[in-house]
């Protein structure tokens, strides 16, 4: 018994010589047992570069399709738009001066052909085919809205001439008569008419009557104011402020 115990501590006193040896000899115990201090952060280091880009990867599978959803709730209603339909207005305008060129050329027709009228740019002048005296003549034409027709111009003379040539007529009544002076003729608004070398016209008071009359040719001559015939009236179609008189 006492050789196993002498025995067994033998063994554990050159056990723990050797670890010591080993220990004393070696720094691997103590950098094993005890660490060492922290050092400071290192410096960071610059990027690197980029690597290659890698190959492309196969597509993926296609999905199935999804349900359609339900449909949304309608939008609010919008401003009305603005766009023109520039070919469709040019046609309406197009069908409009068309028309009304067709109702220019019908007005036309019923005031030359049917009505018998004849215009300048500021009147109308009415050959009345009824025979009266020549103050139921001027009368008349008042009742129409307008006067016995007062030539002013030697153009609407000869438009009154050929009036009245048209119709197959030789004279007719129109608003001239002898004045009650010296003055020479007066038009039925009061105004004298001066000139009697025109269209050569008689004097005043020769006798023939104190009316006037305008005949197929263009020529004035006085009338007799009891006589009956046919007449001209005229219809103002712009008021006259600054008319130029014979």
């Amino acid at each position: 018994m006492d050789g196993q115990n002498f025995n067994r501590n033998l063994f554990l006193f050159l056990f723990l010589c050797n670890v010591y040896l080993y220990c004393t000899t070696t720094e691997v115990c103590s950098n094993s047992i005890l660490p060492g201090s922290k050092g400071d952060p290192g410096e960071v280091g610059t990027e690197g570069e980029e690597g290659r880009m890698g190959k492309t990867g196969p597509p993926g599978q296609r999905g199935d399709k999804g349900q359609e959803g339900i449909n949304g709730l309608p939008g609010l209603k919008g401003k009305p738009g603005t766009t023109c339909d520039c070919g469709r207005y040019r046609n309406v305008v197009g069908q409009m001066d068309i028309n009304i060129s067709k109702l220019k050329n019908a007005v036309k027709f019923l005031k030359n052909v049917v009505l018998g009228i004849r215009e300048t740019e500021k009147m109308f002048y009415l050959l009345v085919t009824e025979a009266r005296r020549y103050q139921e003549s001027l009368l008349n034409c008042k009742l129409r809205g307008g006067s016995l027709a007062m030539p002013r111009t030697t153009e609407t003379n000869t438009l009154l001439a050929d009036y009245i040539r048209e119709a197959d007529l030789t004279h007719v009544f129109i608003g001239l008569q002898v004045g009650v002076t010296e003055v020479g003729y007066m038009y039925v608004d009061g105004n004298p008419f001066l000139n009697t070398t025109v269209w050569s016209m008689q004097s005043p008071r020769s006798g023939k009557g104190d009316c006037v009359q305008l005949g197929s040719t263009g020529a004035w001559s006085q009338a007799d104011c009891g006589a009956t015939q046919y007449y001209i009236c005229e219809f103002v179609k712009i008021k006259n402020t600054s008319a130029t008189y014979f």
